[in-house]
């Protein structure tokens, strides 16, 4: 194959790309400037720059993924969250806009320079408890997964971006008994079992452990709410992410455990997305 220039192959992406996905152009240039090392400015001031043939074949590879709805996060095996460069890999979820409202709101609970207990239950790639460490640095903050994969992938970012987190494995709380925190937090997963959104499409490509939450999707949710009591401090906060139609029955199950001060949160887009709920002193 012949030397191609970079602009002709980021037009050959989008034209692949055009109805498969909501950013072809956003999507190609990535894919491009990751296949072939081009840094991005580099790629705006010069697009006529060529691309050898190793390049291109890699570049093209990553286009067919894309077509087949495969993240680009997850071609890459890395997503940028709260400003931090994240690796992931195949136990791990790609980090979603929407779960910066719930660091944004631990954020607001944890005043600065305070040594606070944090415990971020289901951690993944780490991305909630490194960003927390990233804004509190004096915070002690213990993380939590079932899957030894994910837990591995979490210390290495923790590793990476020189950020102290304490990993635990083990299933939510199990492996915090008799530990008590200020602050309790949670992206657990919360979409139904049957879902027909997620039967397809980019969720083929994730795991499925840090999707699903049962036939009603609140399964994890409720095994979170049902052990809170037993691990807050007096006065303590703990938020919950969850589905857009799920904040009336997350707020009945911290209401009926007997927490209180219980606040409902939107997104972005104006969906519910958070609830908090405070342990009475």
């Amino acid at each position: 194959m012949t030397e191609l220039a970079a602009a002709a192959l980021v037009q050959r992406g989008i034209t692949q790309l055009t109805g498969r996905s909501d950013s072809p152009r956003r999507d190609a240039e990535v894919l491009l400037q990751a296949a072939c090392g081009i840094d991005r400015t580099a790629l705006a001031k010069n697009p006529e720059q060529p691309v050898d043939a190793a390049g291109a074949d890699t570049y093209f590879g990553f286009l067919d993924r894309r077509y087949d709805h495969e993240p680009v996060a997850c071609i890459l095996g890395r997503k940028e969250f709260w400003s931090l460069e994240l690796e992931l890999n195949a136990s791990t979820l790609v980090p979603r806009a929407e779960t910066e409202l719930l660091v944004e709101t631990a954020l607001e609970s944890i005043p600065r320079g305070t040594a606070v207990e944090i415990a971020d239950l289901g951690t993944g790639s780490g991305a909630i408890a490194l960003a927390l460490a990233a804004e509190r640095p004096l915070a002690r903050i213990t993380a939590t997964d079932l899957n030894p994969d994910a837990l591995l992938q979490a210390r290495d970012n923790a590793s990476r971006l020189g950020l102290a987190i304490h990993f635990e494995e083990g299933d939510w709380f199990t492996p915090l008994e008799g530990r008590r925190f200020d602050v309790i937090i949670s992206n657990p997963p919360y979409v139904r079992d049957n879902d027909p959104l997620l039967q397809t499409g980019p969720a083929l490509f994730e795991p499925p452990l840090a999707l699903f939450g049962g036939q009603d999707g609140l399964a994890c949710v409720r095994t979170l709410c049902t052990s809170v009591k037993d691990h807050l401090n007096p006065g303590g906060f703990v938020a919950l992410e969850h589905g857009h139609d799920q904040q009336d029955a997350v707020k009945a199950m911290l209401s009926d455990v007997g927490l209180e001060s219980i606040v409902g949160l939107k997104d972005l887009a104006g969906r519910p997305r958070v609830t908090t709920a405070r342990m009475p002193r």
